[in-house]
């Protein structure tokens, strides 16, 4: 799998041509699977259904999938008694199958490939929150956790949906103070509890989002602990307004 990484790097620093023949011999794969595919950075006929949208009706804070149609916003049952900072928040797939090997292949398999097409895929979602005084930024990890992994895969993201939407990318806004350990396994009070004052503004970089409406990215949304702690971070540095897009949201019986 991690020969896709490799592949689309080394697409991205060939000519046309060059590019052509080296497709030839290594034709593009699933980002999946090792299926062959008519395009790089695409799902093959066998995984497609494995990847679940969200579409229709959504949680306006969260994103969380809701039964029904309705014109207006409306909010979960869980968004209705939990305080978010955030205005409103998108999500691009439902966690689990075919998402779930996506996520995971970016976080910990060096999938560095699979950012490129998340990032238009949250595009499309991302666009009717965007101003034009938006600034894009990831969620941060801690320095020792991105010393170990050696990427943010937010991070990855965020740059990817600020290439496809041209809004300004910001992607040392935030700063992790505290190893906050993994948060599987904790309870929703214990994820907002141990992300509490965790993560806080540069403050070389708080001119930057200063009245201004602010985009957090992040690669999954669970209970929204992180995006809460990383929202009121960009409130205290002065922005505007926050809204949050993350890849994936995990649904809501895996969240308790």
């Amino acid at each position: 799998m991690a020969g896709n990484a490799l592949r689309m790097a080394a697409l991205e620093r060939l000519g046309p041509v060059l590019r052509g023949a080296l497709r030839v011999v290594y034709p593009p794969q699933c980002l999946t699977c090792e299926t062959p595919v008519a395009e790089e950075g695409t799902l093959c006929p066998a995984c497609w259904p494995d990847v679940r949208l969200i579409h229709g009706l959504a949680c306006d804070k969260c994103g969380i999938p809701l039964p029904g149609e309705s014109a207006t916003a409306v909010l979960c049952d869980d968004c209705l008694t939990i305080a978010r900072p955030w205005g409103r928040g998108r999500a691009v797939l439902l966690y689990g199958g075919g998402a779930r090997r996506l996520v995971l292949g970016l976080k910990y398999g060096d999938r560095h490939d699979v950012a490129a097409p998340a990032g238009r895929w949250m595009a499309r979602v991302a666009r009717p929150l965007l101003r034009p005084d938006s600034v894009i930024a990831p969620v941060p990890l801690h320095w020792w956790r991105l010393f170990r992994r050696r990427y943010n895969q937010s991070a990855l993201l965020a740059a990817a949906l600020a290439h496809e939407t041209g809004a300004e990318l910001v992607p040392d806004l935030l700063i992790r103070n505290r190893h906050t350990g993994n948060q599987d396994g904790r309870s929703r009070a214990d994820r907002f509890a141990n992300l509490h004052g965790a993560i806080v503004a540069r403050p070389s970089r708080s001119p930057r989002i200063a009245g201004r409406h602010v985009l957090l990215v992040d690669d999954v949304m669970t209970s929204g602990a992180t995006l809460a702690a990383a929202s009121e971070a960009c409130f205290k540095a002065g922005a505007d307004a926050v809204d949050v897009i993350a890849l994936a949201r995990v649904g809501r019986e895996e969240t308790d």
